[in-house]
Parts: structure tokens; C-alpha cells; sequence
């Protein structure tokens, strides 16, 4: 996974071993088992991220509750797949190389822009470095497998005809290209940060959460001053002083930008100005910008030639997903798949979400849109 009896010893070995794994399995497919731990593990990482979560909804707290059977359902489903699509890479000795990891790496962080931009957007979804290379390496070697499925291509003309149905998916609004400064002050979390840290409360902790206020916008103010005098200068203000530690690697450069990815006062001011032009101190929930517009773009239409590189391989996604559902289904099919807990039956979740949902119709409207 070997002279005659020393191959004994080690399938009797193998043999015993085995059967100690499976009596944690709560699921076995093909004789692999998926035991109660790895289910967990995979049910909160699922539940820690949902959109429920951020709700304050806790979906571990009630095991037969509508919700948590739904995940639960799903987290199976999912344990499954992604057994029955190991054991086919392994059978087909898939293997993913450093290049391969490098490529791919390098890619995603084009996409995102840049290293500083892929390492934040990591920390801010707490996925570490080391899970995020794992998840990838599963990844990199699902692509493989489906290469070996089916040869996918997608012609100009098939890219062309999509473009054209789709016209409303390449159009852009007016854009403005802008950096900032970011002095961060809210007076919410000062006041939290100075009750805490301070003990302050009432009116003392009312006052000094305005000196804290009153401060940075003077610090916000005495920059736009130095960048007034010499706005060639911005780029580095920005990289010494904003608290926008992304975009200040960069001297504050935003990138271009639509009215409605903003917040409305810093929008509202980045619009109503020309390329090459400061704004004054502008104050948003996130505390005092100052903006440098460094350039703008009326609305139009992206040409297909600028896009036809991502309509390809979208086009070609698409196919390539058809092609791993039909063939994870006929897996599936295939596969001896034993619930040893019945608990983890879909049947039985199924039956479970039934009776529930028996008497709440929108229960089950919910579980037909989750489906789908």
C-alpha cells in the first residue's frame, strides 16, 4: 500500500490495522473510511465561514435543527466526493510538481494584483498560508484528472458568439483612477479601545474620544499641506503615513474604480474631480482621506479582444465542470458507500428535513434554493 511469510505478517498486520481505523468510520466508500473527526472538522470550517455565522446564528448549537442537518447533508456529500476523487487520483498516480504549485501560485496573485494583496486577502478570511497551498495542491490535481477525462477547447468563433449574446457583461461605468492617504479614526471603536484601555466613561470618555478625533484629522490635514506643496511627493506621504497598509505599499494607488464601490463620501469627491487634482480632507467611516485623482475613464464596453482571453477560459471551465459532475456521478454509481452510523445517512437526513419542513413550507422553499 513482501517472501511469502513476511507478506503474511504484513497483511495480517494491515488487516488489524484496518480494522481499528474503520471503527471510527461513520462512513466508509470503497473501504476508506471518513470518520466522525474528519466530519467535524469539515462541518465547523463550513459552519465558521457561512453566512449564517455572520449572523450570529450558531449552526453547531442544535444538532436536529433544520439548518444543521441541511450542512450536514452537504459536508457529507461533499466527504464523499472528495474520497471517491482521492482514490481516482491515486489510481491514476497523479502527482503535482513545485512548477506546477509556482504556476498556479503566480497566476492567483496576478489575478489579485499583487503579494501584499493575496497575503491580506488570506488573513482576512483566516486561511493560513500552508492550508491555503493544500487546498490548492487538491485543486491542481482535480484540474489534471479532468485533463485526462476529456480534452476541452473552445474556439474564437464560440468566444465571439458568447460576447455578443452577452454585451451587458462587458459593459463598464465611468471609472476614476485615484490614490489616498488614510488617517484611520472611528469614533466607535475609539470609544471602545479608550473605555477599555483607559477605563474612561461619560463625558471624560466623550472628551477624549474627540481630542483622538480633533488629532488625527489635524495629522490628515498637515499631510494634505505637504502635498499641496509638492503632490510628486504623494506617493511617498502614503507609503510612510496612510494606514491603508495595502494600498500605501503601493503610494496609495486604488486602481480604477465605479461610483458604487466606494463609500459615498469618498466616491462623491473622487467624481467631482480631474485627474492630477488633490481633494481636501474627506471624512468616511474608515476616518480622513486625502484623494489624488490620477485618472479617469467614461463608461463604455470592454472589446472583445481585451476579454477574449477570459470568456475562453470560462467557456472552457464550464465544460470541464460538466465533464467532473458526470464523472463523480458514475463514481457514485459505482462506489460502496456504507453508513455505519445511520445518523450520517442521507436517506435519514433527508427523511429528517421532510418532517420538519412538513409542516413550514418556506422550510422547504429553503431547501429547494439551497439545492440549487
Amino acid at each position: 500500500m513482501k517472501k511469502l511469510k513476511l507478506f503474511a505478517t504484513v497483511a495480517c498486520m494491515s488487516l488489524l490495522l484496518c480494522g481499528c481505523v474503520n471503527k471510527n468510520a461513520v462512513i466508509t466508500v470503497n473501504g476508506d473510511a471518513i470518520t466522525k473527526q474528519q466530519y467535524e472538522k469539515a462541518f465547523d470550517a463550513v459552519a465558521d465561514n457561512s453566512m449564517f455565522s455572520q449572523m450570529g446564528i450558531d449552526l453547531k448549537k442544535d444538532e436536529n435543527s433544520f439548518l444543521h442537518l441541511m450542512l450536514k447533508d452537504r459536508v457529507i456529500n461533499e466527504l464523499i466526493v472528495k474520497k471517491l476523487l482521492d482514490q481516482e487520483i491515486n489510481k491514476r498516480h497523479i502527482k503535482v510538481s513545485k512548477e506546477d504549485m509556482d504556476k498556479q501560485l503566480k497566476d492567483i496573485i496576478d489575478k489579485v494584483g499583487s503579494k501584499e494583496k493575496f497575503n491580506e486577502l488570506l488573513k482576512q478570511n483566516g486561511v493560513t498560508s500552508a492550508q491555503f497551498k493544500k487546498d490548492l495542491e487538491d485543486e491542481v490535481k482535480i484540474q489534471k484528472l479532468v485533463d485526462t477525462l476529456s480534452v476541452t477547447t473552445v474556439s474564437e468563433k464560440d468566444a465571439k458568439k458568447f460576447y455578443e449574446k452577452n454585451l451587458d457583461k462587458f459593459k463598464y461605468p465611468d471609472k476614476v483612477r485615484a490614490s489616498h492617504i488614510l488617517i484611520s479614526a472611528n469614533t466607535e471603536e475609539l470609544k471602545a479601545k479608550l473605555a477599555t484601555d483607559k477605563k474612561l466613561e461619560g463625558a471624560a470618555l466623550t472628551e477624549a474620544v474627540n481630542k483622538e478625533m480633533a488629532d488625527k484629522k489635524a495629522k490628515a490635514e498637515k499631510l494634505l499641506a505637504e502635498a499641496k506643496k509638492d503632490p510628486k511627493s504623494f506617493a511617498k506621504l502614503a507609503k510612510d503615513n496612510s494606514d491603508d497598509t495595502m494600498s500605501a505599499k503601493m503610494g496609495g494607488d486604488l486602481g480604477f474604480f465605479g461610483k458604487e464601490e466606494m463609500v459615498e463620501p469618498f466616491s462623491k469627491a473622487a467624481f467631482s474631480m480631474k485627474p492630477n487634482t488633490l481633494s481636501g480632507v474627506i471624512q468616511t467611516p474608515y476616518g480622513y482621506h486625502i484623494i489624488l485623482v490620477t485618472d479617469r475613464k467614461a463608461a463604455g464596453v470592454e472589446p472583445f479582444e481585451k476579454v477574449k482571453g477570459d470568456i475562453t477560459a470560462f467557456l472552457e471551465n464550464q465544460e470541464k465542470v460538466k465533464v467532473l459532475q458526470q464523472f463523480v456521478d458514475t463514481l457514485k454509481n459505482n462506489a460502496k458507500i456504507e453508513y455505519k452510523d445511520a445518523s450520517f445517512n442521507p436517506a435519514e437526513i433527508q427523511k429528517k428535513l421532510k418532517e420538519q419542513a412538513k409542516n413550514n413550507p418556506a422550510l422547504m422553499e429553503s431547501q429547494k434554493s439551497a439545492k440549487e
